[in-house]
């Protein structure tokens, strides 16, 4: 089989990262060759944070290069952008349609960009976009939104929802199972 990536990007405190251990997690007991990395710009600061997933039968870097992602997982709208020179050529960006502003937006620096989607899907790029947040919110929390993504996500792969449900119930502390599993199905059977 060939390797196969998968980029997970956000900001700081979306919760990215308990994202790409819940997928890795699923992957392994599948049996497959996994190497995950992960790259924390100021992500307490709600910087941009982006994690590497790589499986396959043998994988021997956890690096994705340019033009190598087959997806591209978003959290939001600007991260989208800022990394779709990752994705190779038929390959798909899932995001969540929510603008968080950078610092300098905030600041007053420099404007969010305008009609992102618009210009995403202008260069060629199959994007799947949709309001997560409000399926997160749906479900009883928003931050909920990478669970959200994940079910989006699921239906790419040929795992069982079961097998998808079982990585959460690993992956999430009990408290907040109930919550995920909602979030989960909602991403999944959402239909744009």
């Amino acid at each position: 089989m060939q390797t196969k990536n998968i980029m997970i990007v956000g900001v700081g405190g979306q919760g990215t990262l308990l994202a790409s251990k819940l997928l890795g997690r699923l992957l392994l007991s599948k049996n497959y060759d996994i190497k995950v990395s992960e790259v924390h710009g100021l992500s307490q600061r709600g910087g941009s944070v982006v994690t590497y997933v790589r499986y396959g039968e043998k994988v021997y870097s956890p690096i994705i290069d340019k033009g190598e992602a087959d997806v591209i997982v978003s959290f939001e709208m600007l991260e989208a952008a800022r990394w779709t020179e990752y994705l190779k050529k038929g390959g798909v960006i899932i995001t969540n349609t929510q603008q968080v502003n950078p610092m300098p937006v905030i600041t007053g620096a420099c404007e969010y960009p305008k009609d992102l989607q618009n210009k995403i899907r202008e260069s060629g790029i199959n994007l799947d976009a949709f309001d997560a947040l409000s399926l997160a919110e749906k479900a009883g929390n928003a931050k909920a939104v990478n669970i959200v993504l994940l079910g989006r996500l699921s239906k790419l792969f040929d795992f069982t929802q079961e097998e998808w449900i079982t990585a959460i119930e690993q992956s999430v502390p009990e408290k907040f199972l109930e919550l995920n599993k909602k979030a989960f199905l909602l991403g999944r059977e959402y239909e744009v």
